[in-house]
Order: structure tokens, then sequence, then C-alpha cells
């Protein structure tokens, strides 16, 4: 049989090219692994940007205060109307395809309490923040709706505050100072460590929004940092957005073809671009690996007799590069 004498001939090779046969199968292996781990180390980068994102809450819908222009120069966020109760109010009332609504207003702080001080981020949000970001307590409770509507000084504190504060005792029931403003803990926030911007998502306080717009802010305005909202579902996402942005218009008084005085963010369009660009560095890096199989010395299947040797090789390479083109003009 002619395909037995091929495998006799093909052995005898292996057998006989011992050196050649290794170089052949170390190339193999080394392409074939340093592909597998390229592409292991893209799609690692994916998951972990998926997760980053989730953690920012699902279904999660952004609203924030837009920009103003004036006399042809545009101002910050600040600057130009600013996002009130009132919308968040509105919200809660007209949408169909918002599960829950939350207002954020920021306010840094210098905190004492158990060992020390420390300075660190204190926001006020409503009852349903924990469910819109998908986030859990690892001990204590959470506020509900009674204690916004009366103000109290409760608050939940982070992972991070927690360690710099109370290493060693459990901080629920302790009281905590809020620029000079006594809270009581009544909660614990589960770890969730760095965003993907890279901030440090358990170095906050949270507390009921009333409390902080009345005891830290200090003026009881109305005024908020932004919205959050949640989606009832991730196929809806658009018309949700779609809806909140209607809503604020009216609420707003935009007239038909005025620019909007907000920003709306979808987390389904961040979540989408951070996987066009995990795709993108996947393929680029698997390109990288063929690319260093591809010129390994034994990926091409060459006879031990057909390499030159290394000083043939450098004589050959620097007398073509020494000599002249026949197209070049003769010197003068």
């Amino acid at each position: 049989m002619k395909w037995k004498n091929l495998i006799k001939v093909a052995f005898k090779s292996i057998v006989k090219n011992k050196m050649r046969t290794l170089l052949t199968m170390l190339g193999i292996i080394i392409g074939v692994a340093s592909v597998i781990a390229m592409v292991a180390i893209g799609k690692g980068a994916e998951k972990r940007i998926q997760d980053q994102i989730a953690s920012m809450g699902t279904n999660l819908l952004t609203i924030f205060p837009g920009s103003m222009q004036s006399r042809g120069v545009r101002m910050g966020p600040d600057a130009g109307v600013q996002l009130t109760l009132d919308d968040v109010e509105r919200l809660k009332k007209n949408a169909t395809l918002i599960q829950a609504v939350s207002p954020m207003v920021r306010s840094g702080a210098q905190l004492i309490g158990g060992s020390g001080n420390w300075n660190s981020s204190v926001w006020g949000v409503s009852e349903q923040y924990l469910e819109i970001r998908d986030w859990a307590l690892s001990s204590g409770d959470f506020f509900s709706a009674t204690d916004v509507r009366a103000q109290n000084k409760v608050c939940v504190i982070g992972l991070t505050v927690v360690k710099n504060l109370f290493p060693d005792e459990d901080p629920v029931g302790q009281q905590l100072r809020v620029r000079n403003v006594p809270f009581k803990i009544i909660g614990v926030l589960k770890e969730r460590g760095q965003s993907s911007f890279g901030m440090d998502q358990d170095d906050l306080i949270i507390a009921p929004y009333s409390t902080v717009l009345t005891r830290l802010s200090g003026s009881g305005h109305v005024h908020v940092n932004q919205i959050l909202a949640r989606a009832v579902s991730l196929e809806q996402m658009e018309q949700a957005q779609a809806e909140v942005t209607a809503i604020l218009r009216e609420a707003h008084k935009i007239l038909e073809g005025g620019d909007d005085d907000f920003t709306v963010r979808n987390q389904t369009d961040i979540a989408s671009t951070a996987q066009e660009t995990s795709s993108v560095l996947t393929v680029l890096l698997a390109s990288i690996g063929t690319s260093c199989w591809s010129r390994s010395p034994s990926a091409p299947m060459r006879s031990a007799s057909a390499w030159p040797s290394a000083p043939a090789a450098a004589t050959s390479w620097c007398s073509s590069s020494l000599k002249p083109s026949s197209s070049a003009s003769p010197a003068a």
C-alpha cells in the first residue's frame, strides 16, 4: 500500500532528523500555546469589564443636568437648568417603564468615629437605591421611606470606611459624626471594589437624601446632582430612555425641536461599547500570537540541508545589500 510506504518514510525521516523534529514540535507547541494564552487574556479582560459595568447596576438609566449656552459659550452642567426633586416625583408618577427612581445628592465630608477620622463622600439617596444598583448589605438594614420623610440621621457605610474607622469592631449601631452632625450606622454595604473608572465604590456613606439636603448642604434646596432609574427589563431599556426623556422635556417646558437641558445615559450603551473594545482587543492579541508562531524558525517545514549556515547567510546578505542596483545611475 502506498500509504504504508508514506508512513514508513515519514517515520524514518523523523528518527533521522531528531533536531529538526524537536524544533518543529517546539515551534508548534509554542505557537498554539501563545495563541491560546492571548485569546484567554482577551476573554478575561472582556469578562472583567462586563463584571465592572454590571456592578454599577443592571437596567440602569443615569440622568445628569445639562449645560447651558450663553452668548456662544457653552457653560458647565451646574450653570444650566438643574434637576430637582419635582423631576423625581414626575418620573415616579408618570413613567410606566421605570421600576425604581432615586435622586442622588453628593456632599464630601470629614468623618469622625471609631478609631479616628476619615474623609469620604456622602451620598443622599432614596430607599430604592439598593434595588437600582443591585447592591446588598453584608450586615444591618437599609433605611426606609419613613426615614426619608422624617429626615432621620441614619446611614449605611462602605467597607473602606469600616476598615479605616472600625477595623476591629462591628460598626452597626455605633455613632458617626459627619460635619459634626451625629449619624447612627444601621448597615454595612457588601464589597464592590473599584469601578471601571478606577473609583473605590466602597469609600462612601449613604444616607436619606432629605437628611443630606437639610443637615449637610445647609440650604435645604431641591436641586439634585443626578437621578438614577431602573428600567423594568433589559429589553425595554431604549423605550424607557425615550419615556424618561419625554417626561423631563415636558416638565422643563422644552419646545419641539429644542435641545435637552439634561442627559440620559443608558447602561446598555456603555456595555456595548466596552464589548466592542474588548472584542477588538481579543482579535488583536490572537493576531499577535498567530504572527509570533508563523515567524518561528520551525514553522516552515524545511529540510536540514535547505537551511544555510550562519556565516554563509551573513556573507550572502552583506554582499547583496552592498551590491548597487542595476537601475542606479553611475557615480560621477
